[in-house]
């Protein structure tokens, strides 16, 4: 946050007459704005808003309420001698006015003859296209690591709650992605409840998590319930997920190591991808957002793209945090030409993010069909690695069957050689169905799971190995060419 307060500075040392400043959280703004005023030696900081008029000058205070154009024109005349700062709230209302557009051409260059600075605040980018080059247009980011310390840590001290080093550094931690507005909302509801702030509050901090991301559409807080011991097999990608785990702590930092950028899983459908996107959230202790590529694509012109920047942001306000696309394959794989390039637009501006992000942002990606993800996804450096998770073999079924039986019915108590041998072919979800239908038949008979229920459902089930064998083949053979490392 420091350096985005820097950026800002330079703009306004650097003359730059008109900012817009795209951020709902209007209170924050004019604080970090208050403190630049004072390092800048700015001698007047006033705003204004349509309903309450001027307030911070002296003699000025409250005029020119519900009067845009008044509040532009008294910008424009004052003495540049006294250097003003004047921050405007909600001005996209008014945007789109003539008279209005006109004075903003004209502030544009007669601020720059002075010391003064015009300041536009709104919770969206201006929607007109012809003012553009007139003014810089920047984006609050939500509060840093360090700035929710600091106010937690404030609201501890004024509450006389008394948090410890860790307790305050997992609290802020845990807050990440959140308004300023929103944690006090947070430490409100934990004071009226427990009387004071504490590690308690986490549970809270995440449900208010969940609100937000719910409300941006694109993005969706998946609680996961299942962890990698919950998934048979894999043994190679899980040992791989276990080292990148431990790259996201401050010792990789100082040994040189850096943030772990992601992982793309491709295989046949019910080898367990997504299954294992929802259980890295679970052991690595980091919230899981689905993004809902669909969403992403909108039918405005540059809607998706902005779309795209939103999800990234929100993203990297919530790290560290785990951002899983399902089916990439289905969202990018489509002929360019049918959607106008959006989707190649949008898969740029993603790959780009990857390429040069910083942030704890761990991106897992699953694909069902090679033959339809872009080339340029594929590339060394868009993720850590490539894995390639293969319909399980013998072990493996064996691992899989005894799992799901022993989650479902841990008295069970026969031998597996035999169902096995005849489980070739199939895919850990579809192993699962057979148990799920071996069960039925134990079920409407009353009695427990014996081995003939479970043969009786493997035989009527038809795995996707014999339906779609020649996409399987053509996986494997694409795997075998050493693109992809053997996730078992």
């Amino acid at each position: 946050m420091e350096s985005w307060s820097k950026n800002l500075e330079l703009l306004i040392k650097s003359r730059t007459s008109l900012i817009w400043i795209k951020t709902k959280e209007e209170e924050r703004l004019e604080k970090i704005l208050n403190f630049s005023c004072e390092r800048l030696n700015v001698k007047r900081f006033a705003r204004w808003d349509c309903v309450n008029g001027i307030k911070g000058v002296l003699n000025e205070e409250g005029k020119f309420s519900n009067n845009p154009l008044g509040v532009l024109n008294w910008i424009k005349e004052q003495n540049s001698e006294l250097s003003t700062i004047l921050l405007i709230k909600d001005f996209h209302k008014f945007y789109d006015d003539p008279s209005i557009s006109r004075t903003i051409k004209e502030l544009s260059y007669v601020l720059k003859e002075s010391n003064n600075n015009l300041i536009i605040s709104s919770h969206i980018f201006p929607s007109s296209e012809e003012l553009d080059d007139l003014m810089t247009i920047i984006n609050l980011p939500l509060p840093d690591q360090k700035e929710l310390k600091n106010l937690i840590e404030r609201i501890a001290i004024n509450t006389n709650s008394n948090l410890n080093e860790q307790d305050l550094n997992e609290l802020a931690i845990a807050s990440s992605g959140l308004s300023e507005i929103k944690v006090k909302q947070v430490t409100a509801k934990a004071l009226t409840q427990r009387g004071k702030i504490s590690k308690d509050d986490l549970q809270d901090i995440l449900e208010e998590k969940k609100q937000v991301i719910a409300r941006s559409e694109i993005l969706e807080f998946f609680e996961s319930k299942s962890s990698q011991n919950d998934i048979g097999g894999l043994k190679v990608l899980k040992i791989w997920l276990k080292q990148r785990y431990r790259a996201f702590s401050n010792e990789a930092r100082d040994y040189g190591l850096p943030i772990p950028k992601g992982v793309l899983l491709v295989g046949p459908q019910g080898t367990g991808k997504s299954l294992t996107a929802k259980s890295i959230s679970k052991s690595w202790s980091m919230p899981l957002l689905r993004l809902d590529v669909g969403r992403l694509f909108s039918s405005l012109v540059g809607s998706s793209e902005a779309r795209t920047r939103e999800a990234i942001s929100r993203a990297e306000a919530m790290s560290p945090c785990i951002l899983w696309i399902d089916e990439i394959d289905k969202a990018f794989g489509g002929d360019a030409r049918s959607d106008g390039g959006t989707s190649q637009r949008v898969l740029a501006s993603l790959l780009t993010w990857m390429a040069e992000k910083e942030s704890a942002v761990f991106v897992i990606a699953t694909a069902n069909a090679i033959d339809r993800l872009p080339p340029e996804l594929l590339r060394k450096g868009r993720f850590d690695e490539i894995f390639f998770l293969d319909l399980p073999n013998s072990e493996e079924r064996l691992s899989i069957l005894d799992l799901h039986l022993k989650k479902r019915r841990p008295s069970y108590n026969f031998p597996l050689s035999t169902i096995i041998d005849r489980t070739d072919g199939f895919s850990g979800a579809e192993l699962e169905q057979a148990v799920i239908e071996g069960m039925h038949f134990s079920f409407s008979e009353n009695r427990e799971i014996i081995e003939k229920d479970l043969i009786k459902a493997i035989s009527e089930l038809v795995p996707l190995s014999r339906t779609a064998k020649e996409q399987i083949d053509l996986l494997k053979e694409w795997s075998s060419t050493g693109r992809a490392r053997s996730a078992s």
